[in-house]
């Protein structure tokens, strides 16, 4: 088994050799890890709509046709404490049913059981805005919110 679901970050990443990547029901996250002190002028990095390329120091780390289509211009990179670098994509579809099987079309793909924890987590996302919000364990406070019986009852069936 690959990744375990984080229930209280609501990840499932999916390992790669560069870093990992992972994704929610309206965007998709990249995280790679790049050499200590790295700088952004180091970095670089193109999004388009079907299409990713990141470089550091001149040295191809990921580039390819992207699983499904995002809406490139709400695409976003940062670098993180200068070493790693986190891609943000927006998906064009944005329900449960879209739910990427790997990050691009013939690489970085999730194992069936990642693929199964990406999927059931989607569901819970979904059924969440859905059906459960507003709830009475989300208020607006500062603290994150305790789940409520409805959430565990849920997150029970789904198998979290």
């Amino acid at each position: 088994m690959s990744a375990p679901f984080e229930e209280r970050s609501g990840v499932v990443p999916c390992g790669t050799p560069w870093g990992q990547w992972y994704q929610t029901l309206e965007e998709v996250f990249i995280e790679v890890q790049v050499p200590p002190g790295t700088r952004a002028q180091d970095i670089q990095c193109g999004l388009q709509s079907r299409h990713v390329a990141l470089a550091v120091g001149g040295r191809e780390i990921l580039k390819g046709k992207l699983f499904d289509s995002t809406i490139a211009d709400e695409g976003t990179w940062t670098l993180e404490d200068r070493k790693m670098v986190r891609i943000v994509l927006t998906k064009t579809k944005r329900d449960a049913a879209n739910c990427w099987t790997s990050l691009l079309e013939s690489d970085y793909a999730a194992d069936p059981w990642v693929q199964d924890q990406m999927q059931r987590k989607l569901t819970l996302e979904r059924f969440q805005k859905e059906v459960i919000f507003p709830c009475e364990c989300l208020s607006q406070s500062a603290q994150p919110p305790t789940p409520c019986a409805k959430q565990r009852y849920l997150s029970h069936l789904l198998g979290f």
